[in-house]
């Protein structure tokens, strides 16, 4: 409930999931104390190992965005505690926008591939009688990540509120590194499928290697630029 009064709609997503993931470490340690006394009676269940570890990645993953939503990570910055309220809020605008929120948007693209993988091979336990179907697990990953990325936007508008109208130019200014990658794997997603729907007899693995994904960088910036050039003009016409 800390800076509750600030919260808006992300942090408050982030919070509730947070809250609901944080029922799982009483659950863990009964899971855990259930196992010792089962071991040592000669009774290892797998599937309470596995148990385990599905409920201690997915708690952890939830309490990751949870940390940025309450700002309780901790910090090894001596010298970011003295500073005014405003300069902290740009350096936090920074790390979010341009360090922070990069990351996760990589991170999500990647574990959806990862996930999927997953799905599509049916993956379980390496136990026979482990818990199955472990492509659940990972297909939860991304959308942990997901909503992690809400929790750091609203983190980043929080702290764009406190020095600046958190319009949405600036805001795409702000985390212009992760709206780029956005538009950037987006572009490319949208010409591989108009490919393979369009071209059939191209083989999948070769469609990446067509000229046009060449350019998908530059298409992808320019749209990033287009799309905060027209935010600024509609801010500044509503504004006036």
């Amino acid at each position: 409930e800390m800076h509750r009064e600030s919260h808006v709609w992300g942090d408050r997503l982030m919070v509730n999931v947070g809250n609901l993931a944080a029922w799982l470490f009483p659950i863990l340690i009964v899971a855990i104390v259930a196992q010792v006394f089962m071991r040592k009676a000669g009774f290892n269940q797998a599937w309470l190992d596995d148990a385990q570890w599905w409920m201690y990645g997915f708690a952890m993953l939830a309490g990751f965005g949870y940390a940025i939503t309450t700002n309780c990570h901790v910090r090894v910055d001596i010298f970011h505690q003295h500073y005014a309220k405003k300069k902290k809020s740009r350096i936090e605008c920074f790390a979010l926008g341009w360090l922070l929120l990069p990351f996760m948007v990589m991170m999500t693209d990647i574990l959806t591939h990862y996930g999927w993988a997953s799905v599509v091979a049916g993956e379980g336990s390496d136990s026979p009688n482990g818990l199955h179907r472990l492509y659940l697990l990972k297909m939860s990953l991304p959308v942990l990540f997901v909503v992690g990325l809400v929790a750091a936007w609203a983190a980043l508008y929080r702290n764009l509120r406190e020095f600046r109208i958190p319009t949405l130019w600036r805001q795409l200014l702000w985390a212009l590194p992760a709206v780029w990658f956005i538009a950037f794997r987006a572009s490319h997603y949208i010409l591989y499928w108009y490919y393979r729907f369009s071209h059939p007899e191209i083989k999948p693995r070769r469609i990446p290697r067509e000229a046009l994904f060449e350019h998908i960088g530059w298409i992808s910036m320019l749209l990033v630029i287009a799309t905060i050039v027209i935010a600024y003009i509609l801010s500044k016409r509503s504004r006036s």
